[in-house]
Formats: structure tokens, C-alpha cells, sequence
């Protein structure tokens, strides 16, 4: 009963003087600094987690930072639009790969046949488009459909069967790797139509410097709204943050 109290008055404290809970040393469950100051509670959490130690993505933000002005003072075409379009076009590919690889390694697992399995479905896209005619769309669906289908063969063999996860995605690696090699044929390549939608939307570059980065901006800026409401909603809802 009193260590009840004693957390009860403390929660109230902290309600109460949310700068002083937030200054202090004294963990504050950040949903009473949020409740109580909105906007001004998530710097304030902010600002306690970085004197705590607790610098979460800030490290990657700085450093990212520091590599964009160094490499700028190394060629002045670096922050050009030009160059930020061919960014964005060549991690597109890596950068979907990486969210879907996030949730297996949230799960303790891990998974080595992305690679090939993503490019076992860029393969089959581009013989079924270029070699055999078919709509685009109609390949993209039998692409995705592919990836899906070697996807659910691993989840089957490493659920059902009891396989481990690096043992299965081992062989799917280099099986699929050897099943691309072969749908491509002896060329080992096949180009796209140039004419092509996919080929116009991965050519596409921003020539207008202040429209691309209107468009970074724009885009960094729906991200963290989009996040900041998500979370205001969970804080109504009484649940915790995502952080």
C-alpha cells in the first residue's frame, strides 16, 4: 500500500511540474509530461532522454549530417537535384528490402535469401515484359506473386517442418540465386523497354533544385506528423507511445 502511494504522489508530482520531473534523474512515464504540455512534453522527454544517455536515432541524424557536408565540399554536384533523384531511385530497392527484413529480426530470426528472392522477382518481371510481351502490369502482379510464393515456401518449411530459419534461407539463397541465373538465360540480363513506365519511373530525375527538396522536406515532415498524432492518439487511448 505505501509503495502505491508513494508512486501515486510521484506521477502526481511529476503532473503537477512536468519541467522539474523532466529535469530530474527520476524515470517519468513520458505519456504524464505529454498529457499535461502536448508538443512541448515530447521535447521535454526529449531533452531528459538525451541527458539520461538514451540517444536513440540521433547518432545516425548527426552523422548523416556530417557525411552530406563532407561529401558536398568533395564535389559541389552532391546536393544537386540531379544526384538527390538517383539517391532516392537506387535505394529504393534496398530500402524496401530493409523494412520487410525488420520485422524477421524483430522476431529473433533472420533471414538470408532476400537478395535472391527479390531478385528472382525483378527476373521474372523483366523476361515475362521484355522476353514474352506481357503487360507490365500483369508481369509486376506475377513478380510480386513470385517473391510471395518463395516467401511462403521458407515460412512453411521453417513453421511446419521445424527447419531453422538460417538453415532454410541458406538454401532458398542459393537456390533462388541459381533459378535467377537461369530464367535470365546465358546473357544474364535482360533490359527494360525504355519506353517503359518502370523504366520512366526509375529515370525520372528532378531537374528544379528547389522542387526536390520541397519534396524531401515535405516528405520528412508527413513522416514525423504522421508519428506525432499516431502518437497522440495511443496517448488518449491510454496506450504507450511508439518510440
Amino acid at each position: 500500500m505505501s509503495i502505491e502511494k508513494t508512486s501515486a504522489t510521484a506521477d502526481q508530482a511529476a503532473v503537477e511540474n512536468p519541467e522539474a520531473a523532466a529535469g530530474s534523474d527520476v524515470a517519468v512515464d513520458p505519456r504524464l509530461l505529454v498529457r499535461e504540455r502536448g508538443f512541448a512534453g515530447y521535447i521535454s522527454e526529449f531533452k531528459r532522454k538525451i541527458r539520461a544517455g538514451d540517444l536513440g536515432s540521433l547518432p545516425v541524424v548527426v552523422g548523416l549530417i556530417i557525411i552530406w557536408a563532407i561529401f558536398a565540399s568533395l564535389n559541389s554536384n552532391f546536393l544537386t537535384a540531379g544526384n538527390l533523384s538517383d539517391i532516392s531511385v537506387a535505394m529504393v530497392g534496398t530500402g524496401m528490402i530493409a523494412v520487410g527484413i525488420v520485422f524477421v529480426l524483430l522476431l529473433g530470426e533472420i533471414d538470408l535469401s532476400v537478395g535472391s528472392v527479390s531478385g528472382v522477382a525483378g527476373a521474372a518481371f523483366a523476361v515475362l515484359n521484355v522476353t514474352h510481351g506481357m503487360p507490365e502490369w500483369l508481369a509486376l502482379i506475377l513478380a510480386i506473386l513470385t517473391g510471395t510464393v518463395a516467401g511462403a515456401i521458407h515460412g512453411f518449411v521453417f513453421a511446419r517442418i521445424g527447419v531453422p530459419a538460417f538453415a532454410v534461407t541458406l538454401a532458398g539463397l542459393l537456390f533462388w540465386n541459381g533459378f535467377m541465373l537461369q530464367i535470365l538465360g546465358s546473357n544474364g540480363t535482360i533490359n527494360l523497354d525504355s519506353s517503359g513506365l518502370v523504366a520512366k519511373l526509375s529515370g525520372y530525375y528532378f531537374s528544379d533544385v528547389a522542387a526536390a527538396y520541397g519534396l524531401a522536406v515535405f516528405a520528412v515532415a508527413v513522416f514525423f506528423l504522421t508519428t506525432f498524432f499516431d502518437n497522440r492518439r495511443r496517448e488518449a487511448a491510454g496506450c504507450r507511445p511508439v518510440r
